[in-house]
């Protein structure tokens, strides 16, 4: 396939929508993983990304399956890549062997702590302490598209948006082209974080995550492994059907689509969906925006 920009695509005048996936833990998993990128791919979407398991746990499945997506289907793969136990040295190795399988796209992180949210940070003694750390890294290997991460309800260790909003401007200073948001529940709490980005002089397109629910208990596990608060009328409204497992699912999908029409209309370039390996709820909601 022809190398595509992410940046260009994101700075296009219609919205992107793209898919996250995580990399399989067996066979079986895998081939669930499979069904539902080829399912995604018919509807050719601007781009996919493949998440980096905790202290990279999943490093070798990462580059396999983005090196995969990039030579066996006309979808444009983003690679997640984190900081976490890792030196310097190996992260050139991964970067490089990214290269080796034709992904030039990047999603750089910091990653969370090795020994989860709520314990204290601690860098690989010859790793990188902060995300542009490694976006600079990244940049100074080759012509990579670097993304990074952003956080509208603060990231776990910030004390002000504010200040999430300079840590974004630094990463672009670094050489970061687009940023992609953890799990949106609260659209305002997205627009107040962009809005303070611009104001900051920094054009960076942040591109929402969303994802719809499908069993109840879903977002607050997912809340839980990232660090985010949930918005209380999205917890409300699922709390209200919880015992009806058909009724959570229409309801998780209807709220993503609210949430997603709301934000392209503020001007959001496009909604990242977060698939959790499966495509079914997240091509309702994809077609659904269409309307």
């Amino acid at each position: 396939m022809a190398a595509t920009s992410i940046p260009d695509l994101l700075n296009h005048s219609d919205p992107s929508f793209s898919f996250e996936f995580f990399p399989p833990k067996d066979d079986a998993s895998e081939a669930v993983l499979w069904e539902s990128i080829r399912r995604i791919e018919q509807i050719g979407p601007a781009f996919v990304s493949v998440t980096y398991g905790a202290g990279g746990s999943t490093r070798d499945r990462t580059v396999r399956v983005t090196g995969r997506i990039a030579e066996e289907t006309t979808l444009l793969p983003l690679a997640h890549l984190t900081c976490v136990g890792s030196s310097v040295a190996e992260l050139r190795q991964i970067v490089g062997e990214f290269s080796a399988v034709g992904v030039r796209n990047i999603l750089a992180l910091r990653g969370d702590p090795s020994g989860g949210l709520g314990q204290p940070w601690v860098a690989h003694p010859e790793g990188l302490d902060h995300a542009d750390d490694l976006v600079t890294l990244i940049a100074s290997l080759g012509t990579f598209d670097i993304g990074v991460a952003a956080f509208p309800d603060k990231h776990p260790e910030s004390h002000s948006l504010e200040g999430d909003a300079d840590a974004l401007v630094r990463k672009a200073q670094a050489g970061a082209a687009f940023a992609i948001t953890q799990m949106v529940t609260d659209v305002d709490s997205y627009l107040r974080l962009r809005d303070l980005v611009d104001a900051r002089g920094c054009s960076m397109p942040i591109v929402p995550g969303l994802m719809p629910v499908t069993r109840y208990g879903q977002l607050q596990r997912m809340a839980d492994l990232n660090g985010q608060p949930l918005a209380q009328e999205v917890l409300d409204r699922l709390e209200a059907v919880k015992d009806d497992p058909n009724a959570v699912r229409r309801e998780g999908i209807r709220i993503a689509t609210e949430h997603g029409r709301r934000l392209l209309s503020e001007g959001a370039p496009g909604i990242h969906f977060i698939t959790m390996n499966r495509s079914t709820a997240t091509l309702e909601v994809f077609a659904r925006l269409q309307d």
